[in-house]
């Protein structure tokens, strides 16, 4: 396939797929595409007829086990949240006749904007405009989790009763999954999440993987506003605060030199965590005594996550840049969600 044609999506029958169910929405010229990312996750393609353009998301190739109920549930939230105050692109269409490109899919808006992936990307914006980037950040969770589930048609969107519970015993299965070698701590820290699980508040749309790279940023106006919120893959209706845990992991700065773990804590401006919790809880009105064991929780996720990547590694079924340093910040994630949860 050429560059204009991406594997896994053929233009052609997308084109006739679109005609025929949005018409007037294509212009006359040829269909051509890229594709935005890789990898194991669902791909991501910018589709353009020359005068506008679109974005199709779609399962990995080869991935069997991709029902149409990733793509459903990702076009069903953006649809819910499209009319709120939330920013995500306008949804087009949702396709789960898999004979159309091979794949469930669904189409949205292509929205202009910068994801950050690391402080380095962030040091042309200079310390104010990152210091507002991120503060933005923070206000944008508080607006998604604002949303009554009720009110935008997502009551059953998930099963927020006993939610903390079964996140915890989920990642612990995915450790067992995939333990190669000793780990000191890991388990104490396993458990003590355990024995101090929070009463969660009020459940909220949660979005499952909050940061600064998984939204775009559109500075074409002179400030740098969130203009959309993507990926949305791993949302749920759940307990909110696990967004703050992990925004707030995100952005303690990690004094590993070329980190093979995008962070932006590191850039100049960047708001420290104590800042991000405060406001949150301001524009919110929520209870955030408890953050500190949801920091520790998304310390501990992410060292399972960073684990199972180094398990993978070291059977030679991953390989790529990096992938040979990351086993050697598991033990860093662990000592933090430690002392986390120690120190509140």
């Amino acid at each position: 396939m050429s560059a204009d044609h991406p594997p896994g999506l053929d233009l052609d029958r997308l084109r006739g797929h679109l005609d025929r169910e949005r018409p007037g929405l294509l212009g006359g010229g040829p269909l051509t595409a890229r594709l935005i990312e890789g990898g194991r996750s669902n791909l991501t393609y910018a589709v353009t007829d020359g005068a506008d353009r679109w974005v199709v998301r779609r399962p990995p190739l080869g991935h069997v086990l991709a029902t149409a109920h990733d793509m459903r549930r990702e076009h069903r939230v953006i649809s819910a949240l499209h009319p709120t105050a939330v920013p995500v692109p306008r949804p087009v269409l949702l396709c789960e006749d898999e004979s159309v490109i091979g794949a469930p899919f669904y189409v949205m808006e292509f929205v202009q904007g910068t994801p950050y992936r690391t402080a380095e990307q962030l040091l042309p914006l200079g310390p104010e405009r990152t210091r507002a980037a991120v503060l933005g950040l923070v206000d944008s969770l508080v607006d998604l989790h604002a949303v009554a589930p009720e009110a935008v048609g997502l009551t059953d969107f998930g099963r927020p009763e006993g939610f903390l519970d079964r996140q915890l015993r989920r990642w612990g299965k995915q450790l067992a999954a995939s333990r190669g070698r000793e780990l000191a701590g890991i388990d104490e820290l396993h458990a003590a999440l355990g024995r101090t699980l929070p009463a969660s508040p009020a459940p909220a749309v949660v979005h499952g993987d909050y940061r600064l790279d998984n939204v775009l940023i559109d500075s074409s106006a002179g400030t740098d506003r969130i203009a959309a919120i993507l990926d949305w893959e791993m949302s749920t209706l759940g307990d909110p605060l696990t967004d703050l845990g992990l925004l707030v992991m995100y952005s303690v700065r990690l004094e590993v030199p070329d980190s093979p773990v995008s962070t932006t804590a590191g850039a100049p401006g960047h708001p420290d965590p104590a800042e991000l919790i405060e406001r949150y809880a301001a524009r919110s009105g929520r209870d955030v005594s408890a953050v500190s064991w949801y920091t520790a929780f998304a310390w501990f996720k992410l060292a399972v996550i960073l684990e199972g990547i180094h398990y993978r590694y070291t059977l030679g079924q991953t390989v790529g840049a990096g992938f040979d340093r990351i086993g050697e910040l598991v033990p860093l994630f662990i000592e933090h969600g430690l002392t986390t949860l120690q120190e509140g």
